[in-house]
């Protein structure tokens, strides 16, 4: 019975501590949760702080000049022919003109009787290589004028040197106009006509 009584009287005092304890613990946690929140100071700042930084407004560049305009191109100078580089000389066969009509005077003479007149003549041209090797020559050619006053059956009759000039000397004969031979008024052919063409350089 005494040791029944002794433990009833143990756990309430237990008890009663516990309580009182927590009651402590209660109080205590609660000042200082105040104490912690009395602690926190919250400031409001209207104004930003001053900064050192310089705000540095841009300016634009400059606007580029002006692309400069082109110089005007200059209109192309005609080449000159250098008349002193080689001379060609030729000799033309005389040709008579006969019939009373006293010769070809006029368009209105073509009509007329008479021999085969030159128009055009055309100068061959000087062979490089020949040129280049200070060759000089002839060339004598027989030919045919048609009823057209063109030239045809072009021949090389002598040359001196042989084959060095013969072919510019034909190529340029042939290129060459007449007024055709006129008997009774009609054209005719002219054969064996003769020329030589002769192939100098100008020594100047």
């Amino acid at each position: 019975m005494i040791r029944f009584l002794f433990s009833l009287l143990a756990g309430g005092a237990v008890t009663f501590g516990l309580f009182f304890f927590m009651s402590y613990l209660i109080s205590g946690g609660a000042d200082r949760a105040d104490n912690q929140k009395e602690e926190i100071i919250v400031e409001i700042m209207s104004n930003p702080p001053e900064s050192d930084v310089q705000e540095r407004k841009r300016v634009p560049p400059p606007p580029p000049p002006p692309p400069k305009q082109p110089p005007k191109p200059q209109p192309p100078q005609p080449e000159t022919s250098n008349p002193a580089a080689g001379a060609i000389g030729f000799n033309m066969p005389s040709i008579n003109i006969g019939g009373t009509a006293g010769g070809l005077s006029g368009p209105g003479d073509f009509g007329r009787d008479g021999e085969a007149t030159p128009i055009v003549r055309i100068e061959p041209k000087y062979p490089p290589q020949a040129a280049r090797d200070g060759k000089e020559g002839w060339v004598q050619l027989e030919f045919t004028i048609n009823e057209l006053g063109g030239v045809e059956d072009i021949k090389v009759i002598a040359a001196e040197p042989k084959r060095i000039f013969n072919r510019e000397a034909q190529r340029a004969l042939r290129k060459w106009k007449y007024r055709p031979k006129i008997v009774d008024g009609k054209p005719q052919k002219q054969f064996g006509i003769q020329v030589q063409l002769d192939f100098k350089l100008n020594q100047d």
